[in-house]
């Protein structure tokens, strides 16, 4: 396996219907910090790109003024991606150092995002990005409380854009703000007036570099919050008000092995419905910070910090899905740790 450095990043771009995902891959697309990009669209005529165009390599890819590589997906992403580096690899399109992917607006992103980690062929290629979400600030409320798609959109992904926030009444902004939040504690979350700025991104930085490790913070809960957030939904939805964030906090250092054993069994319970797992962790016997991403089944290799982002050096996991509270979780790692020990 070649170091994750080596590695292309792929970014999901995932947003229910209307929400601006079209939007914001344009302003990516035309700006100059996004130059040598390759992007797969599910339909690449419903992307109007007519000011960036200068040439179709074949019927279903474009090249852009800027050197971005454009490619419609009509079968598989492993398939489209596969095609993508044959098509590189022979000098049929222009090299490129990141690769965007955008879902449909009624897809549920998960299956995109494990494709990416367990694929035998991508994973000595590309490595997962950010995910990024935009919601609608005029129907993202009812988006969200009528539409599963739209609140695991939300629950997967590392930021958050709010769009058309100039359309909608300053109180109805605040309720969607504060919906996300409870869903989706950790991700970045913009509310630009005049869309996102794709160039404050930063999406090619590694969750563990130096650049972001101060994001991490926003892992962390207030000291006032409660361990769990939920999103109240009118009582007519069925399916978003299952999801929580639960944060698991540890005064003393954690054994590696337990730990590990313990999200393993944790992950086998709950399968599709454990959405999102992320840590910054004290582990027994390492000088360093240690940061841990998981989605659904799946965790990432886990990445280190230089330093601790901040003065609190207790370990803080955060789980996102359909999950006991916090108590409860917290007492079944105690006795499962009792146990092992």
């Amino acid at each position: 396996m070649p170091p994750a450095e080596d590695l292309l990043p792929v970014h999901v771009v995932t947003g229910f219907l209307g929400s601006g995902k079209t939007t914001l891959l344009k302003r990516l697309l035309a700006d100059a910090a996004f130059a040598d990009s390759a992007v797969l669209i599910n339909e690449l005529g419903s992307v109007s790109l007519d000011h960036l165009l200068i040439d179709y390599v074949e019927q279903e890819t474009i090249v852009l003024k800027n050197g971005c590589i454009c490619c419609g997906v009509h079968s598989d992403m492993r398939t489209a991606l596969a095609g993508l580096l044959d098509r590189r690899d022979r000098g049929l399109v222009p090299p490129f150092r990141r690769v965007f992917i955008e879902t449909t607006g009624m897809a549920d992103p998960t299956p995109v995002l494990n494709t990416l980690t367990v694929d035998d062929m991508l994973v000595h290629h590309f490595r997962l990005g950010a995910v990024v979400a935009t919601v609608d600030a005029v129907a993202g409320l009812r988006q969200l409380s009528n539409y599963p798609e739209s609140a695991k959109q939300a629950i997967v992904a590392d930021r958050l854009i709010v769009t058309k926030a100039d359309l909608a009444e300053p109180d109805r902004v605040d309720a969607l703000v504060a919906a996300l939040r409870a869903l989706n504690r950790t991700a970045l979350l913009e509310v630009p007036l005049h869309g996102p700025d794709p160039g404050g991104l930063r999406l090619d930085e590694d969750i563990a570099s130096p650049g972001r490790a101060r994001e991490i913070l926003r892992w962390l809960p207030a000291d006032d919050a409660p361990g769990d957030g939920y999103l109240r939904p009118r009582p007519a939805n069925r399916h978003a008000s299952r999801f929580r964030t639960v944060t698991l906090t540890f005064d003393a250092p954690l054994d590696w092995t337990v730990l590990g054993t313990w999200l393993s069994m944790l992950q086998y319970r709950y399968g599709d419905t454990l959405l999102r797992i992320k840590g910054l962790l004290n582990i027994a016997g390492a000088d360093r910070p240690t940061v841990l991403h998981g989605v659904q089944h799946l965790m990432h290799p886990p990445a280190h910090l230089d330093a601790w982002p901040g003065g609190d050096r207790r370990s803080h996991l955060v789980l996102i899905g359909d999950l006991p509270d916090e108590q409860a979780l917290l007492a079944s790692y105690a006795e499962f740790d009792s146990w092992r020990g």
